[in-house]
């Protein structure tokens, strides 16, 4: 438009009509006469505010989006973080909680049998020259362990050491088809030999060395013990018998036991350091303690009561009159489950195996 004598009359001219019709509508207030007017305009520049805010509004959003993605971005990997550490730290507890009951369990054996023994933690299984089946502990000649020493859970038996380096050592299992361990038949002298099968440490070949011997599915083996305790301490709970073959004309019998010691699942086991003064016998096999209360109350009415004669003469597990005795519960019989340990069951000046 070109800056003409016309054009700025007809800009004097439009701003003194603006003049006009503002001091008017001021004037006039809720009467002026430009009302109509003014509601025609809200309605027309409202639709038009309303159709470019439309579409202005996910324009700004995208903006935003993307001035704060790096934000958001970096919200998100804390968010994982921390929910990654609250599920470590809720394994941990378990896992806390779990150990710490194996091991109340592994001191209350060795309180009741007597045996004094260094806490360790099972860090590996591996395999060494001449053993199929073994595992690595986190103690070793620091700690006072030896090679030959007897291992053991709070369950029963478990192995021997093998290897002894200065922090870690080397336990070949039961269940290792070159493992034997002498054993006993509970409640009597009647010895033999324990070997393992392999099987995956499910089951264990007892064979009896007399085989005129009486055992039944239901009878169970405790260690036997070698001399001066090496490298099998005496007392020690090994399993149930499970099945028993026939070996007709052969001068042994040959019997299968599943061991107490879940040997594909070791975490918190013990060394024995010092064997007991005096063989535990039949102490800590999981039952015991209540049948000898039950024998001691017997004795003190003078005798057996008459169901129990009864139970004794139907039994099936019975042996020389001797009726087998069932398997408690483990945290109502075992002795692993006492939590009053004398303090000397744990050797002193050594570490409990990271536990």
């Amino acid at each position: 438009m070109k800056d003409t004598r016309h054009a700025r009359i007809s800009l004097g001219v439009l701003l003194a009509a603006a003049l006009v019709l503002m001091t008017v509508d001021h004037r006039t207030g809720g009467a002026s006469p430009l009302t109509p007017l003014k509601g025609v305009g809200a309605t027309v520049f409202g639709a038009a505010e309303s159709a470019g805010a439309d579409i202005v509004r996910p324009i700004g959003r995208f903006v935003a989006m993307i001035t704060g993605a790096p934000e958001a971005r970096r919200r998100i990997e804390e968010l994982r973080a921390e929910n990654g550490r609250l599920r470590r730290d809720l394994v941990a507890q378990s896992l806390d909680r779990q150990r710490s009951a194996q091991l109340r369990r592994l001191l209350g054996v060795a309180g009741v049998a007597g045996y004094r023994i260094v806490p360790a933690q099972v860090i590996a299984r591996r395999g060494t020259p001449g053993f199929e089946e073994a595992v690595e502990l986190d103690v070793g000649a620091a700690d006072g362990v030896r090679t030959e020493m007897t291992v053991l859970n709070g369950e029963g038996l478990v192995g021997r050491v093998v290897q002894a380096g200065r922090s870690t050592s080397t336990v070949v299992l039961l269940s290792d088809p070159a493992s034997a361990a002498g054993a006993r038949l509970e409640g009597s002298n009647e010895i033999g030999v324990v070997h393992g099968v392999g099987s995956d440490g499910r089951l264990l070949r007892f064979r009896l060395l007399d085989s005129t011997a009486q055992i039944v599915p239901g009878r169970r083996i405790v260690s036997f013990g070698s001399q001066h305790g090496v490298p099998y301490v005496a007392g020690v709970p090994i399993g149930v018998v499970e099945r028993v073959e026939a070996t007709p004309g052969e001068l042994t019998r040959v019997a299968y036991a599943r061991p107490y010691a879940d040997l594909t699942a070791l975490d918190v086991v013990g060394v024995v350091v010092q064997a007991p003064p005096r063989d535990p016998r039949d102490a800590v096999l999981p039952g015991a303690p209540r049948q000898a209360e039950k024998e001691k109350k017997a004795k003190a009415r003078g005798g057996p009561d008459r169901e129990e004669a009864q139970g004794t003469e139907e039994a099936p597990g019975r042996e020389g009159g001797k009726p087998e005795t069932e398997d408690a519960p483990e945290d109502e019989a075992a002795p692993g489950g006492r939590d009053d340990v004398p303090p000397e069951a744990v050797a002193p000046g050594t570490r409990r195996g990271g536990i």
